[in-house]
């Protein structure tokens, strides 16, 4: 069997090779790389100067907000509550449902203060939790509130200096995974550090806010989620209420609209009445539309909403100032056809076409394009000078073309926009310097060869046969390590006392140690008093995930129900599940991460 695996191997490595320089002639779009979805970390400095900054305790409506607009499923986000430590942490959920969003609004509820404050143990923390859990396929990022001032310990070993470099350690290494950090400095008391914070966020690629009033924190998030994901918040006028319904017109302009988050800033309780398009009155809540309220705000989320012109109609306590923010969510990319050559000289036209991809596919739907405007930028990466040139609208397709003007090297990208969003391509950088090498993408030249006709049916049989041989290798190679299979991943560990509700510090338990399989006890160290996890097992399974099996007499939780996990419960990445244990009061908190 051995010998026929190696066989099969060899014959899909030549194959490869040989199929390779075919591959590569295949038309290819470079499309920046967006995402709908965010992986997030909300850090929040829960020290007792806070109770200056904020003593309301606004921030933590500001977050649970944020937590709100995220999307319906999808979505991670966590929480670090720091002082000089972390005092409590919440490790990457993936939101699968409005009672994920409810769990971790009831963790911002029950953070406490404490004496000291470090903002580098927070932030340290946050690039941490990120590099464990994040989706790479996730658009990650950190939210810091905080007034940006250290408080350590006079009796401690901790210096300044040393915690300066801990911060700077902990912003080089955000900065070079690509996780940009927003800051909020609250300013109530006028002792904000307000360089500090925006030289964090100056370094990552994030953005700075300041306000003195945390009543503005919930408008501040809506614009740090709107900036995240490429929108733009289409403001609504605010209303002055006078105790009746009044009528708000809430326009959702095209059919690619994945959520439109409705978000009602008032102090004091709002209720509200809704109708689609076709004058219809739409429950709320109920499958399509779902409605969060706080103190603070409400927010309601439509999901798929038909194209056209929704009523909303709103009712608040006479005289109370009501302010209304509107923003979309799209599954939507800007992507670029591949430049047309290899080499470069001052004179040559570059042709650029640009258009919108939904899902990897081009968008079908093309009510968009009439609304939207694009431009290609052009920066000379020899001067550093940057210029717009603006391409036309063709109504499926963006088309213009850039004439190289120096023999220097460039860089090129698209950016589209309309009132409630724009994205950009990713950037092709492009040389037209004596015996450069052109760029990432190729283009146009007068002195390239001519083109030689594509061999189409070359790659299609060589690719079916490449496909052929790969399945059968797959199905080999599976065989074989079938007896040996190993883990990958980690499981985050939190343990709960179910008489104070305290829970400890998340234990990130890497799995690539273990063959074959491992207990929930050795996990938990072979704890005495957790003995009874000892035969909750976990077996490898297909496609990175693990097979959870509950032979013990206990119960096995997800989402809130009890699962029969006797003969296998398959746990993917993301997934979380409670195991209530019977003969000690506590509970233990586990999630998987790949």
């Amino acid at each position: 069997m051995l010998r026929r695996n190696h066989f099969a191997f060899t014959m899909l490595l030549t194959l490869s090779i040989l199929l390779l320089p075919l591959i590569g002639q295949l038309p290819a779009a470079h499309a920046a790389q967006q995402s709908s979805k965010i992986d997030s970390v909300l850090v929040v400095d829960v020290s007792n100067s806070m109770d200056t900054s904020d003593k309301d305790k606004i921030g933590n409506e500001a977050m649970k907000m944020f937590i709100d607009m995220l999307s319906a499923a999808g979505d991670k986000v966590g929480i670090v509550a720091y002082t000089d430590k972390i005092e409590r942490e919440k490790a990457l959920l993936e939101i699968q449902s409005d009672a994920d969003k409810q769990d971790l609004k009831q963790f911002i509820d029950q953070l406490n203060r404490g004496p000291y404050t470090d903002i580098a143990v927070g932030v340290k923390e946050a690039v941490k939790v990120l590099q464990h859990g994040a989706d790479p396929a996730h658009e990650p990022m950190i939210v810091l509130l905080a007034d940006g001032n250290n408080y350590l310990n006079k009796q401690g070993s901790r210096t300044q200096e040393q915690s300066d470099q801990e911060l700077n350690e902990a912003v080089a290494d955000a900065k070079k995974k690509g996780i940009p950090i927003y800051t909020i400095g609250l300013n109530a008391d006028g002792q904000l550090n307000k360089d500090a914070l925006a030289e964090l966020s100056k370094q990552t690629g994030g953005k700075s806010f300041v306000t003195a009033s945390a009543d503005e924190l919930p408008q501040i998030l809506s614009e740090i989620f709107a900036s995240h994901l490429k929108l733009k918040i289409v403001p609504i006028q605010s209303i002055t209420a006078n105790g009746s319904y009044q009528d708000v017109i809430v326009n959702v302009p095209n059919a690619n609209v994945m959520e439109a988050n409705i978000s009602l800033m008032s102090s004091k309780p709002v209720d509200v009445k809704l109708f689609d398009p076709s004058g219809k009155e739409a429950a709320i809540p109920s499958d399509d539309v779902q409605l969060s309220r706080s103190k603070s705000y409400s927010l309601i989320k439509l999901l798929q909403p038909a194209q056209g012109d929704w009523k909303l109609q709103v009712k608040g306590v006479a005289k109370d100032k009501i302010d209304i923010n509107l923003v979309f969510n799209y599954d939507l990319e800007l992507a670029m056809d591949p430049l047309s050559a290899q080499a470069y000289k001052k004179g040559d036209k570059i042709e650029i076409s640009s258009y919108l991809t939904s899902n990897g596919q081009k968008l079908q739907n093309n009510a968009l394009y009439p609304n939207m405007n694009a431009v290609l930028t052009v920066k000379d990466l020899d001067t550093g000078d940057t210029k717009e040139i603006p391409l036309n609208n063709l109504g499926d397709r963006f088309e213009g073309a850039y004439e190289i003007e120096d023999k220097h090297e460039y860089e090129l990208k698209v950016r589209a926009e309309e009132k409630s969003f724009y994205r950009e391509t990713e950037p092709v950088k492009v040389s037209a310097k004596p015996g450069g090498s052109g760029g990432t993408a190729a283009a146009g030249s007068a002195e390239a060869e001519e083109k030689k006709p594509f061999p189409v049916w070359a790659v299609v049989i060589g690719a079916a046969v490449l496909a052929a041989l790969a399945a059968a290798a797959y199905f080999i190679l599976a065989a074989v390590k079938k007896a040996t299979r190993g883990f990958v991943g980690q499981m985050v560990i939190e343990i709960r006392d179910e008489n104070t509700g305290e829970k400890t510090y998340p234990q990130y338990k890497k799995l690539t140690a273990f063959k074959g399989k491992f207990t929930l006890h050795q996990l938990l160290q072979l704890a005495p008093e957790l003995k009874e996890t000892e035969k909750i097992v976990f077996v490898p399974s297909k496609g990175d995930r693990v097979m959870l099996k509950n032979g013990s007499a206990g119960t096995i939780e997800k989402s809130g129900r009890a699962v029969d996990a006797s003969s296998g419960l398959e746990l993917k990445t993301g997934d979380r599940i409670t195991v209530p244990l019977s003969n000690v009061d506590k509970t233990v908190l586990i999630e998987y991460l790949v």
